[in-house]
């Protein structure tokens, strides 16, 4: 018998207490290891449309819902005795009639048995045109809306499309929410008949089969976060498909890029059983994150799951340059900056800030490894705004060539070097340290992080090198050419659309921070235009507020507000834009009676915790609520970054990172969203309002 878990159940689990899901998880281990066991109380639904409905007491009060046939038992919700027999007696399992698909079916019989109802007629309502009367219901079975919901699909409007989807599957879901904001998604491909409608990759990603405890035990433990077990078939596709060359997925926060690379590593370790495999990003905090994510999805798989090295690029340049060299002894920012001052001083034609002299040797001759005259002379200075003619340039190499020769006296090495040096070495050699590379939020990802992972793998292995990423979530790396550097994504390019962690009012606010579409160097484009989220909520809000106190007493009240709804406090996370706010935001999170915890690269979350971090480290996170704190006129965007520039033209660069950052703290925010500061505000406050 066929032991399977539903989503709707891991999303019931997550609402009960700890008490209560420690006594559903044993009852679920206990159906799992003999469906028949002694002492199981099962009970039929006598009001349930769906005759093979049942329930099992799990206490006296808690009931679990499960779909059981001959050949197969589902766990499918689970609350208290009323609300879980209500759930089950609006619902029935059965095979879609067009796409042959399992679904989860809300009855639709009359007006007064179900939650939702078409909005009154009135003036208002009248004038708003019907969003898919003109769709044919053959071609609305097509996209999988059960044939029961058809007459209320071709009769929504844009005031009722919300209220509507909360009652569909989920591939209806988000098509109609496509086709609403004027996307075109194709038909589906039919399908051939299958015997088990389950089977059907719509289904696949509703229903999991649970093979042994350990599988189910890892569900159990982290129902809120579901994706990283259920996968959408349009992601399942790109996660599957063979590729003749580097490939990369984008799209915005919240469509899955993380949960696509994941599943993409996995995938490649099961094609190629002996292959090794290498899941990396740009920093150690999320690849520890990615780490526990894997452990979610593959932990009971200790043969797989050796097979797959999760670190952070840095250390694995560090761990083959020790290998062929020596331990590297890198230089330090701090270094750095006295070296190109010193450089500076002995050329007195200079008259270039430090600032300048430091983004200058970082963004184009540290990076490129420009370490000759004619290199730096003849370059393509992309990404740098600032312009300088012929007779600058030998200045400037002046300067930079007592650079790099100061850097070898003392036998230091920068990053950027690091990693060019261990690519040098791996071009030269057979063996290369991995068959597959997986590269999370490679927007992030410099030249020569690049330039190492083109050799950090055998280039002419198909699917080698896979990317996932957000151009919109670009925050540390200057924009370069990924061409230039022998990554050719052309061909190979495709973005997500549909958001499944933020909700509707949410992402779309934090889409009014960036531009509709962005376009890498090489013309890749990613279009955030047709992003849809696939659920409503409750649209962010935003104080500003007249000093420190006031701000640490609204944002105290509103976390203690979210607790007492039976959020726990691992499910909140709060966010400042520099380490100097975080006294601002760890007193709010004392106002509200809770504790926290800072998150490091080491401590990516503690249950019974709120966490607190500078938005940087607010990348790969997700919360259920999120408190963007400390938006004030000067910190946002940082004032001490402002001073820095040396030419009115890098303002726009700094601008656009310190917006993208403001836009990856709001998007970990699945449901609600506090943002506050000090009157004046940050100017970017403004756009969220818009």
């Amino acid at each position: 018998m066929e032991f399977r878990i539903a989503d709707t159940f891991a999303d019931s689990l997550s609402k009960l207490t700890g008490q209560e899901q420690k006594a559903v998880k044993t009852t679920a281990f206990d159906l799992q290891l003999n469906p028949v066991t002694p002492g199981m109380r099962f009970h039929k639904l006598a009001r349930a449309k769906d005759p093979n409905f049942c329930s099992v007491s799990i206490n006296m009060d808690i009931r679990l819902i499960i779909h059981k046939t001959n050949t197969s038992l589902l766990l499918c919700y689970v609350a208290h005795h009323d609300d879980a027999y209500a759930w089950a007696n609006r619902r029935k399992i059965e095979q879609h009639p067009k796409t042959g698909a399992a679904q989860l079916v809300e009855v639709r019989e009359r007006v007064e048995e179900v939650t939702y109802q078409p909005l009154p007629a009135t003036p208002r309502t009248q004038q708003k045109p019907l969003l898919f009367a003109e769709y044919a219901e053959d071609d609305l079975l097509s996209y999988g809306i059960p044939r029961e919901w058809l007459s209320d699909v071709r009769q929504v409007t844009e005031d009722s499309l919300f209220d509507l989807v909360e009652h569909l599957p989920q591939e209806a879901i988000e098509v109609l929410l496509e086709l609403a904001t004027g996307g075109k998604p194709s038909l589906p491909k039919a399908l051939p008949t299958l015997p088990d409608p389950f089977s059907h990759p719509d289904a696949q990603r509703r229903f999991r089969v649970m093979t042994n405890r350990l599988e189910l035990e890892k569900a159990l433990d982290f129902p809120w976060e579901k994706w990283t077990v259920f996968l959408h078939p349009a992601q399942r596709s790109l996660v599957e498909r063979q590729y003749t060359g580097p490939a990369r997925i984008s799209g915005s926060a919240g469509t899955g890029k993380t949960i696509v690379a994941l599943h993409r590593v996995v995938f490649l370790a099961r094609q190629h059983p002996h292959a090794r495999l290498l899941l990396t990003t740009f920093s150690d905090a999320l690849a520890n994150a990615l780490y526990l994510k894997l452990d979610r999805l593959i932990g009971n798989e200790p043969d797989l799951f050796g097979r797959i090295r999760v670190c952070a690029i840095g250390s694995i340049a560090s761990e083959i340059y020790t290998q062929a060299f020596a331990p590297p002894k890198l230089a330090t920012l701090k270094d750095l900056r006295l070296i190109v001052q010193s450089a500076a001083a002995k050329v007195p034609e200079c008259r270039f800030t430090l600032s300048f002299l430091l983004g200058e040797w970082r963004d184009v001759v540290d990076a490129w490894h420009l370490d000759t005259w004619a290199a730096y002379r003849d370059v393509q200075r992309l990404g740098r705004k600032t312009r300088i003619g012929g007779a600058q340039r030998e200045i400037l190499w002046s300067i930079f060539a007592r650079v790099w020769q100061e850097l070898k006296q003392q036998d230091l090495i920068t990053e950027s070097g690091l990693f060019r040096r261990v690519a040098q070495y791996l071009a030269l050699t057979q063996n290369r340290p991995f068959d597959f590379a997986v590269i999370d939020e490679s927007q992030d990802m410099g030249i020569a992080e690049l330039l190492m992972l083109t050799t950090i793998t055998n280039p002419q292995q198909p699917d080698s090198l896979f990317f996932t990423g957000d151009l919109g979530q670009r925050i540390f790396q200057q924009p370069f050419s990924w061409k230039a550097v022998g990554v050719d994504l052309r061909g190979r390019s495709q973005n997500l659309t549909i958001n499944y962690r933020t909700s509707h009012q949410i992402r779309t606010a934090a889409d009014q921070l960036l531009p509709s579409s962005l376009t890498d160097v090489d013309g890749n484009v990613e279009d955030r235009r047709n992003t849809v989220s696939v659920f409503n909520g409750i649209s962010p809000a935003i104080e500003i507020c007249a000093d420190i106190d006031r701000e640490t007493h609204i944002v105290g009240q509103w976390i203690a507000d979210q607790l007492k709804t039976g959020l726990q406090p691992d499910e909140i996370g709060v966010f400042v834009r520099d380490p100097a706010q975080l006294d601002r935001a760890i007193a709010a999170i004392t106002k509200s009676g809770a504790t926290h915890v800072e998150l490091n690269s080491q401590i990516i979350f503690t249950r019974g915790c709120i966490a607190v971090s500078t938005m940087h480290l607010a990348k790969g996170l997700e919360f259920r609520a999120v408190v963007v704190m400390a938006c004030d006129d000067e910190v946002l965007p940082l004032q001490s970054r402002i001073e820095d520039i040396s030419d009115e033209s890098d303002l726009e660069e700094v601008y656009n990172t310190e917006r993208h950052l403001l836009y990856v703290a709001c998007t970990r925010a699945r449901d609600f969203l506090l943002i506050s500061g000090i009157d004046p505000a940050s100017e970017f406050l403004n756009d969220l309002n818009r």
